[in-house]
């Protein structure tokens, strides 16, 4: 694996912190800052429930190209409206069952969209590219 050279100037507690945390798992400190670094970059897709674990699985094999366009992917303008106007109305006036069921639903599609969107800007940026402006 090729690796880069940083210099980093750390806060005392900061570096005390992570020296302390190095101690406790018979690390170093490097090993420890590399870890707080990866899992903040690229969260661990263990801790994903199933179906988004499902969801970006695949994004490690998509050519650059397709990460770009997964990382643009929006939430569908309509469904947007709609878990809008549901979540408005849960505040005012409450939902049906059937009407929570559709919200849940939105919800969780809303999620999958968001998280494939995370993971694929990720992966791009572990693959060395700006991404910045994806963020918007």
């Amino acid at each position: 694996m090729n690796a880069q050279a940083v210099t980093l100037h750390l806060p005392t507690p900061l570096f005390d912190q992570l020296q302390r945390r190095a101690r406790e798992t018979r690390r170093s400190v490097e090993a420890e800052i590399l870890d707080v670094v990866a899992s903040a970059v690229h969260p661990a897709e263990d801790d994903l429930p199933p179906d988004l674990q499902a969801a970006v699985a695949p994004l490690r094999s998509f050519s650059d190209e397709a990460l770009r366009r997964a990382a643009r992917d929006h939430f569908p303008t309509q469904a947007a409206a709609r878990f809008s106007s549901l979540n408005n109305k849960q505040q005012r006036d409450g939902l049906s069952s059937e009407e929570a069921q559709e919200l849940a639903e939105l919800r969780q599609g809303y999620e999958r969209v968001m998280v494939v969107r995370a993971a694929a800007a990720a992966l791009l940026k572990e693959r060395g590219y700006d991404v910045s402006s994806l963020l918007s």
